[in-house]
């Protein structure tokens, strides 16, 4: 049994760093032909957000654009919620991990249990209500997780179980280097991604509907919520 679960999470590690990075790539230059013909058939823009769990304009973007955004056009945004920042990874002497927050000890704890909390909710509604409440008030993190479970129906014994483990500390090391592949690098926190362009983030930070609408509008008619 202990093979297994070694097993089982050794593949999320590796499924999830390699979604990560593929999301953030496949952009990359010369591949214009793949994107175009993407989104020719439809799929929904990729918006990425690296961001931290008590960092103020972090707040201000998940809960006055972003969830706002997703709650009027779903079928538009396909989020991926990526909690680091400007942190840093420390691998100690024993091989566990520790982690230096910007906003400190305490954001470090709340970032884990958001990734967790990524990890675990599937359904993309379900885990951006989830994420929006923790970081409403995310200085007494676990609390918040727990409070936000209950009121969203979702197993918050699985989240505690993933930040009791290595396993969470695992999962925010990978945000890392999710955050430290971006290019250009990270300099202000919130960074959004747009199908993996950072693009103008003064305007997507100011108002991510439209410039969803805009991508979403060089490839074809513009769909109702854009109108």
């Amino acid at each position: 049994m202990h093979f297994l679960n070694a097993f089982r999470i050794r593949m999320i590690t590796v499924i999830l760093i390699l979604f990560i990075f593929w999301q953030i790539f496949r952009h990359w230059p010369g591949s214009d032909d793949y994107a175009n013909l993407e989104r020719a058939i439809g799929s929904p823009v990729v918006v990425m957000v690296f961001y931290e769990a008590l960092c103020p304009d972090s707040k201000h973007f998940i809960l006055k654009q972003l969830l706002p955004s997703y709650d009027k056009a779903p079928s538009l945004i396909d989020f991926q919620l990526v909690p680091y920042g400007k942190a840093t990874t420390n691998t100690n002497r024993d091989g566990s991990l520790s982690f230096d927050c910007q906003h400190g000890p305490v954001e470090c704890e709340a970032n884990t249990y958001h990734a967790c909390t990524i990890e675990a909710v599937q359904d993309q509604k379900v885990l951006l209500d989830m994420i929006a409440c923790m970081i409403k008030n995310n200085f007494r993190p676990k609390d918040a997780m727990i409070s936000c479970a209950k009121e969203n129906r979702v197993d918050y014994e699985a989240i505690t179980k993933c930040f009791d483990s290595p396993h969470g500390a695992e999962l925010l090391k990978l945000h890392g280097e999710a955050t430290a592949a971006l290019r250009p690098r990270v300099s202000f926190i919130p960074t959004i991604t747009l199908d993996g362009s950072q693009g103008r983030q003064a305007s997507i930070l100011k108002d991510l509907l439209a410039e969803v609408c805009k991508i979403v509008a060089g490839h074809g008619p513009l769909p109702a919520p854009c109108l």
